[in-house]
């Protein structure tokens, strides 16, 4: 609009009358002829700004509200000035205190640190069954696959006791707070065992991430390849499978060794360690 008034105003100085300039140009003359005048919003910005301090969570309908309470303002004046000057509802973003939590015990060599948990499965005539793991944090070797019907105590504390048989007892065992894992017959075996016993937190299941990832592996790469139709078949395939997963297949976290080769590697490192005379 403002280049119209300027292109009559330019052509009423070379001798055309304003109604004549103002057809060509297609601007009608009251328009032309309106002079703006400018409104002194200082008294309503003040206003405003002191409502807006006292009610910083406002917007601005609810001011224009308040305003009208003592002065007439039209809602779109108000929105233009509260735009205008930067009144808007800041965000208001509250800082949370974080608790400083306890380092989680990490694995440092085979043996420190076991971790063991239930996995359900069902026969192929829908019998629930429930599939103990317990593996080594450290090498990642699976240590038992044992399949029941139902878990309890007195099972855990009978497979715990084969493998301490067999490789002498952890530093510490982790677990969820099953009730198998917090029975008072377990926590006895375990004291009389000398193994320190390490809960996750209620509903934080990647506190026990390792054993969550192998847990992950048996359903994945063995019961989802099969349906056992007994408890003796279902248990033969777990051994099998446990027997493959220490042996032969590689795992990404050891550097795709397997568990096993790793903990001789590792074992084989430490003798050297001790005793740098042996030989390479």
């Amino acid at each position: 609009m403002t280049d119209k008034r300027q292109a009559v105003h330019f052509l009423i100085s070379g001798g055309l009358s304003v109604q004549r300039a103002c057809a060509l140009l297609h601007l009608h003359r009251s328009t032309f002829r309106y002079a703006a005048h400018p409104r002194d919003d200082t008294q309503t910005v003040t206003h405003m700004q002191r409502l807006a301090a006292q009610h910083p969570r406002y917007g601005y309908r609810r001011m224009h509200i308040l305003l009208n309470q003592t002065e007439h303002v039209n809602h779109k004046r108000v929105r233009r000035l509260w735009r205008k000057h930067r009144l808007q509802v800041r965000r208001v973003v509250r800082k949370r205190l974080r608790r400083e939590r306890p380092a989680r015990l990490l694995a440092a060599y085979p043996g420190h640190i076991w971790a063991y948990d239930f996995v359900e499965d069902a026969l192929a005539d829908g019998r629930k069954v429930y599939i103990l793991t317990v593996m080594d944090e450290f090498t990642r070797e699976g240590l038992a696959l044992d399949v029941a019907q139902s878990p309890s105590s007195e099972r855990v504390i009978g497979v715990l006791t084969a493998l301490v048989a067999q490789h002498g007892a952890p530093g510490y065992l982790r677990s969820d707070n099953g009730a198998e894992f917090v029975a008072r017959a377990v926590q006895v075996w375990l004291a009389e065992c000398g193994v320190q016993t390490l809960y996750i937190e209620p509903g934080k299941p990647w506190q026990n991430g390792k054993e969550e990832r192998f847990n992950g592996t048996v359903r994945d790469e063995c019961l989802n390849l099969h349906v056992f139709s007994s408890l003796a078949e279902a248990h033969v395939r777990l051994s099998a499978f446990r027997q493959h997963y220490n042996t032969e297949r590689p795992h990404s976290r050891l550097g795709y060794l397997t568990p096993l080769a790793f903990k001789s590697a590792w074992l084989e490192a430490q003798a050297k360690l001790s005793n740098p005379n042996i030989p390479t």
